[in-house]
């Protein structure tokens, strides 16, 4: 068994808990087979959404819900003038309750519904599971189900990944209520015409959207999910979803879906919680089935019917809406009893401990084997900070399954060092390290900041350098120092980030122009205000200001990275110097030169052959770039007769040679 687990060969270190990982590999065993019984794979398994809730038949309509401590149930809606005793559903076994609702009974799609629920002890109304719409009633916080099954099916325009495995993986973050420059709730069918174009000329070749699934409170970015088969009707239609994928893949771009399997929302009236009117139906008993720090419902992984609801739900999304992956929320919060929280995971003892839900670790197992099973080519991606070992391995090797885990520590690493009074405290050693470490044979997403770093009570990189010069300084005509550091140092932050940190690069939308301030939602205490939920688009495309050419070399950036496949060759320092703040490292043919320092040029000298030269490919001190050293231009350098390849960098600038041997 134990060559089996070829996680021990790739991380010697962990041989102490070879116990610990091989009970992890029978777990995986023995749920599976528990879970599958006749089915022939944990695909065919996971159909929860083909059984229950609502189908078309010949002769009308057929539904099914599960909720084993009703007593009576009755579907009631505008079919039926909310008539509570004309549609009870028949208890068919094991908690499951049927019925077939005629042609003639005038439910369509469209229809509103929900169910009255009776137990032993009382009675309620509920929106079904497995519902594929919720809309809200008005302005109040009340809302229905809809029935949402369109006659014609939606015309793809093909029906496979558009994902291109020679390339990187370049990530725009976005979140499509906030995508727009007014002060409003943006639509999907906006974000179609308006986001998608800005993106394919950007250069990301794949899109991450936010808060798909319906959540009651907008504020929560989409992480309390009430509805897990649900679009958010805020946003537009399921058709109006699938036309931005199919948009997306016509321009080359997939897109991942921002998933929640981590925790739900704790609404009664409209989401999971008490359901049937226990608490235990789909989440943990008790204090263990609540989020001490987010307040939402936590779900009982080892129970088959929960497993069978979200195994289905991840079928779901890449099945119905052509998603070509995942970006799975909270893993951390999943992987420890106490959550992760306040700890600090620096020896191997923390991952493999009492505080370790077992359970859970078994459920993302099966959760990226079904998704594998479903679509072999669809791209998972884990928000892990703890580093838990073997998360971006496969299954079969002992890890946990998921292609690449996000490199969480890095933007808190920029963040610590921008705190500093002056870059010349900065460490070059340990940016070098910071940057560069990770697990043996496990991808990560590098970033230097996501969305989690714009927050209200947070700032962006750009605002954190910037801060209220941001407000009067920015145009083109003016000369600041603040300014001219906070550009520079914001491209050098980027473009170091996006060559060492990771396989993959991630951006949320805007930070590549620096976007101002902060994200807030409409809340009471801004007086429900959306001036700091939308994106200043007209910032970057206004040729007046300087947020132009931060989005310029964004730009360029993205473009060279993926051109040379830059992050999928071999990465070696060649070497840095602390007083003179100058790094210097080889990828492949690339050399990267980076000057940190505020004030000093420095003059490279490197051995290569004597009849090799250099063409400078990118310098972030271009004009293009709001720098000052001219116009663009690919200047090419010969080494010297002794082979020394020798330049001048200026203080606060990079540069990108490409390298001819």
């Amino acid at each position: 068994m134990a060559t089996k687990l070829k996680i021990l060969n790739i991380d010697p270190y962990l041989e102490p808990h070879k116990d610990d990982l091989l009970l992890r590999a029978d777990n995986f065993k023995i749920a599976k087979k528990r879970l599958l019984k006749n089915h022939e794979n944990l695909a065919s398994f996971a159909n929860g959404h083909l059984y229950f809730g609502f189908h078309r038949q010949k002769n009308g309509w057929i539904f099914r819900e599960w909720a084993p401590n009703a007593t009576e149930i009755a579907l009631i809606g505008d079919f039926n003038n909310w008539n509570r005793n004309s549609h009870k559903l028949k208890n068919i076994g094991e908690g499951i309750w049927e019925i077939h609702i005629p042609e003639n009974d005038n439910l369509k799609h469209k229809s509103k519904i929900k169910l009255e629920i009776t137990t032993q002890h009382e009675k309620f109304d509920r929106i079904p599971t497995y519902i594929k719409r919720v809309i809200q009633k008005g302005n109040s916080i009340d809302f229905d189900g809809q029935v949402w099954a369109p006659e014609k099916p939606f015309d793809w325009a093909d029906s496979d990944s558009k994902l291109n495995h020679d390339e990187p993986l370049m990530i725009y973050e976005a979140h499509i209520g906030m995508s727009s420059n007014e002060e409003k709730i943006s639509s999907f069918n906006e974000f179609t015409k308006n986001i998608l174009p800005r993106i394919k000329k950007l250069g990301y070749n794949t899109v991450q959207l936010m808060a798909i699934a319906e959540h009651p409170y907008y504020g929560s970015f989409g992480y309390q999910v009430s509805n897990f088969f649900a679009v958010s009707s805020r946003f537009g239609t399921p058709e109006d979803l699938k036309n931005l994928i199919n948009a997306a893949h016509k321009m080359g771009i997939s897109v991942l879906l921002d998933l929640v399997h981590s925790h739900a929302a704790a609404n009664t009236a409209e989401g999971l919680a008490r359901f049937d009117g226990t608490e235990y139906q789909f989440f943990h008993k008790g204090k263990k089935g609540n989020h001490p720090a987010w307040g939402s419902k936590l779900f009982n992984y080892s129970k088959p019917e929960v497993a069978h609801f979200l195994l289905s739900n991840i079928k779901y999304w890449l099945e119905e809406y052509h998603f070509d992956g995942f970006r799975f929320d909270g893993v951390t919060s999943m992987l420890y009893h106490n959550h992760g929280l306040g700890m600090a995971f620096d020896n191997y003892k923390k991952y493999f401990s009492l505080n370790t839900d077992t359970e859970a670790v078994t459920y993302l197992q099966l959760a990226t084997e079904t998704a594998k099973e479903v679509n072999p080519n669809c791209i998972l991606i884990s928000e892990d900070m703890s580093g838990m070992p073997g998360m971006a391995l496969p299954v079969s090797n002992g890890g946990i399954g998921f292609d690449y885990r996000l490199g969480m520590g890095i933007p808190d690493f920029w963040i610590k060092l921008l705190k500093k009074n002056s870059e010349l405290d900065w460490n070059l050693g340990e940016i070098w390290h910071e940057l560069n470490q990770r697990r043996a044979g496990e991808k990560v997403i590098g970033y230097a900041e996501s969305h989690d770093q714009a927050l209200v009570g947070d700032k962006t990189i750009m605002f954190r350098l910037a801060d209220a010069a941001m407000y009067w300084k920015m145009d083109v005509n003016s000369q600041h120092l603040v300014i001219d550091r906070a550009i520079a140092l914001h491209k050098l932050i980027r473009l170091i980030t996006c060559t060492t940190a990771g396989d993959g690069y991630l951006n949320f939308m805007g930070n590549e122009f620096g976007h101002p301030e902060w994200i807030d939602f409409p809340r009471e205490g801004n007086n429900w205000s959306y001036s700091h939920a939308r994106r200043r688009w007209d910032l970057a495309d206004d040729k007046n200001l300087r947020y132009q050419y931060l989005q310029n070399f964004d730009q360029a950036m993205v473009e060279l990275v993926r051109e040379n496949n830059l992050l999928s060759t071999e990465i070696k320092q060649l070497w840095h110097d602390e007083q003179a703040k100058v790094l210097v490292y080889q990828r492949e043919n690339h050399v990267l030169m980076f000057n940190f320092h505020p004030h000093d040029s420095f003059e490279t000298e490197l051995q290569f052959d004597s009849n090799s030269s250099g063409e400078l490919i990118l310098h972030s001190d271009w004009a293009k770039f709001g720098g000052y050293s001219g116009a663009a231009k690919k200047a090419e350098t010969d080494c010297g007769p002794d082979g020394k390849f020798r330049v001048i960098i200026k203080p606060h600038t990079a540069m990108i040679y490409k390298m001819k041997f």
